[in-house]
């Protein structure tokens, strides 16, 4: 969600990398949650940290706890951000129940997105890549 986010709000203005720790396919109930905003995520793909071990990353930020403490070291230069955000796919109960945690979810993170851009574009000279491993489960 936080790449689709990024996608949508930031333009060209930055290049939008994304993994999982274990990388799975697409939560639908994340590609329902985004496209309730107007954010098609269906295309994009769970990847592994793995597949960014070689370019360069001006950010990296993790999203949960798990990511956080298995990110593959980046270079000195990489800014290291940590949001500590729930896990949506990680509910349990009734569809709308957890389609209730997933947009939940997906509001914090339209939220930190927007904060994040908004000190970008403040600082004297803003990133241009951002990787961003996500969570064991996609969402």
């Amino acid at each position: 969600m936080a790449e689709g986010f990024l996608r949508h709000l930031a333009g060209e203005r930055f290049e939008s990398l994304s993994a999982g720790t274990r990388p799975v396919p697409l939560n639908p109930l994340a590609v329902k949650a985004m496209a309730e905003v107007g954010i098609d995520i269906s295309r994009q793909q769970s990847k592994g940290p793995e597949t960014f071990a070689a370019p360069r990353m001006d950010v990296v930020i993790t999203v949960c706890a798990r990511a956080n403490d298995n990110c593959p070291v980046y270079p000195a230069a990489t800014e290291r951000l940590h949001w500590e955000i729930d896990d949506p796919a990680e509910t349990t109960g009734i569809e709308e129940e957890r389609m209730s945690v997933f947009r939940s979810v997906r509001d914090e993170i339209c939220h930190r997105i927007r904060a994040f851009l908004e000190a970008a574009d403040n600082a004297p000279e803003p990133p241009a890549r951002i990787g961003r491993p996500l969570r064991s489960r996609s969402a």
